[in-house]
């Protein structure tokens, strides 16, 4: 492979056209854009009407395997086939999730893609963009706020303070706010209670504007929130407390995606930032909408490995949405399979075990259980598989050739190099064609479950089907939950399991195709107004902390003002 750039020195020097320019490339008038600068903008949800009788082009999911600590290139992925669709003729959008701006100070860094797959300007991708994530942020601390007033001015819906599981957000990793106390001081300062924050993007708010499909939808799902329960147990809502409408207006200008580039000129859609664990970890349904209307192919991504986020995608986005996927694209790594077949672990901030970069064929085979597994799953929506093998500069051909056939073996269509990270579009070709190809097969989409079965039911049908675990083990407080949600009439909502991305089971340490195990259900949540219950397979974190050399010790101002260090 070619020495290639740092990802923001290949962005700096990126020509990139005025997004009105690339507005007017796909599509969208004038009257239907609002400009943020020269080179982003947001895209008024009009044109859906506009274009409501237009047929939509294909979609296609962009998923993983089990990934390392390290990602395994699926964001690259997702830039780089669309490069490559567009390298052939193909008129082709991308949809994205907003990063948060914790991970992007702390471990992960930028998630804009990387090399020649990249969304520009990366600068404003990875930091603000348009400030959705903050008015998500405001929204959510807003109904806090009226929950602590309400109980301070009498509490007339007699919340039970020991029953509120609505949190404060800030979106800066701190895990100094995990748990905290509140309302310390005089009596004017409120009455003391233990709380916490979350990290902005895990809000339930975000994962709202991830899944609405209108602003009135909007509007009644923010009601529909529940912070807890009244001492008399009954839920109560934002709804209840008023500030559903307000919270309504602060999102109305974030409801609306926002239109950039990748490095090749396409258009993508960054639009909602909802976690991948204890929310379903996809960008937003209104961004698809758009772009299935404006372009013959659609890439999205969905988070983490296709037993969480494709999952998720499948049984949750696409029931709200109504829109049915024609191919998942499932990114696999040389490195990863090694790992997977236990070769070595993967430790984020530490260098890559010299191990995993040598030959290993048995290794490698090993490690592709974990790959069959993630595409029978795929193949479980009777959706068709195309294998991205995201090539580092170490894999061999050998090693290549044998995912190339397991893969086959599996189920998939086959298996293609990518190189997009080093060679942009054209690096992707081949993948491209072959996803052109799937596309073309007949769909034959179908949930995993009916939302009318019973929760345990569907529970169990995701950990048995999609992790390949032998049961289930309900621990007392979800036990006390299930039946709570049944009474209150949220049995009917779709299932959003919350567990480790590192592991097909519930495990982070359990790689490769872990069998004869059962899942435990620690507690089970409930997410009313984005429309899903979420179990808990272990503890989740949803508030990151900073590791001892946190990312933004990098990231500074050159002597011309241009930021520098940012991933």
């Amino acid at each position: 492979m070619p020495e290639v750039p740092s990802d923001l020195e290949i962005a700096q020097v990126a020509k990139m056209k005025p997004i009105a320019e690339i507005a007017k490339q796909v599509g969208l008038l004038d009257d239907e854009i609002e400009f943020y600068g020269k080179y982003k903008c947001k895209v008024s949800l009009d044109v859906l009407k506009r274009l409501e009788d237009k047929p939509n082009g294909k979609y296609i999911d962009v998923t993983a395997i089990t990934p390392t600590p390290l990602g395994e290139g699926k964001t690259v992925t997702t830039i780089g086939l669309s490069q490559a669709l567009a390298h052939i003729g193909k008129k082709v959008f991308t949809t994205i999730r907003q990063p948060s701006l914790g991970p992007v100070f702390g471990i992960k860094g930028g998630a804009a893609g990387g090399g020649y797959s990249q969304v520009v300007p990366m600068e404003d991708f990875n930091l603000h963009l348009t400030g959705d994530t903050h008015a998500v942020a405001l929204a959510h601390n807003l109904l806090a706020a009226a929950i602590d007033a309400h109980i301070m001015h009498g509490n007339e819906l007699g919340i039970d303070p020991y029953s509120i599981t609505w949190p404060r957000v800030v979106d800066v990793s701190d895990r100094a706010l995990r748990n905290i106390i509140i309302g310390l001081g005089t009596k004017d300062d409120g009455r003391p209670r233990q709380t916490g924050f979350d990290i902005a993007v895990a809000s339930e708010v975000m994962a709202i504007l991830a899944l609405t499909n209108d602003l009135f939808d909007l509007r009644q799902r923010l009601g529909r929130i529940v912070i807890g329960m009244s001492k008399d147990g009954k839920p109560v809502t934002a709804e209840d407390l008023k500030v559903a409408g307000a919270m309504t207006v602060l999102l109305k200008d974030a409801i609306k995606p926002n239109l950039l580039q990748t490095l090749e000129r396409t258009p993508v859609f960054v639009h909602a930032g909802p976690f991948a664990n204890i929310a379903h970890g996809n960008n937003s349904i209104l961004a698809d909408q758009i772009a299935l209307k404006l372009a013959d192919y659609l890439v999205t991504e969905s988070g983490f490995g296709a037993d969480c986020g494709m999952e998720k995608f499948m049984d949750i986005k696409c029931r709200y949405s109504g829109l049915v996927p024609n191919c998942v694209v499932i990114v696999a790594s040389i490195r990863a399979l090694k790992m997977h077949g236990g070769l070595a672990k993967v430790v984020a901030g530490k260098p890559l075990a010299e191990v995993l970069k040598q030959e290993n064929l048995p290794a490698v085979e090993k490690g592709c259980e974990n790959l069959a597994k993630q595409i029978e799953n795929a193949l479980f929506f009777g959706v068709p598989v195309v294998v991205a093998v995201n090539r580092f500069a170490w894999d061999t051909d050998k090693e290549i050739a044998l995912v190339q056939r397991k893969a086959k073996e599996a189920g998939a269509e086959g298996a293609y190099v990518s190189e997009v990270w080093a060679y942009g579009g054209k690096g992707g070709v081949e993948l491209a064609e072959a996803v052109v190809k799937a596309c073309e097969k007949t769909s034959t989409f179908k949930f995993l479950y009916p939302l009318d079965a019973p929760i345990k039911e569907k529970i169990e049908t995701i950990a048995t089907k999609i992790y390949g675990a032998d049961g289930v083990d309900y621990l007392p407080a979800a036990e006390d939950k299930i039946k709570l949600y049944t009474k209150w009439g949220f049995d009917r909502l779709p299932i959003n399991m919350a567990k480790t991305h590192l592991s097909l089971s519930h495990d982070q340490n359990l790689k490769g195709r872990p069998r004869g195990y059962r899942v435990p259900i620690r507690d089970v949540r409930a997410s009313v107004g984005a429309g899903f219950l979420y179990p808990l397979c272990g503890e989740m974190r949803t508030m990151p902390g900073l590791p001892s050399v946190p990312a933004f010790t990098y990231v500074d101002i050159d002597d011309q003002g241009r930021t520098v260090g940012l991933f």
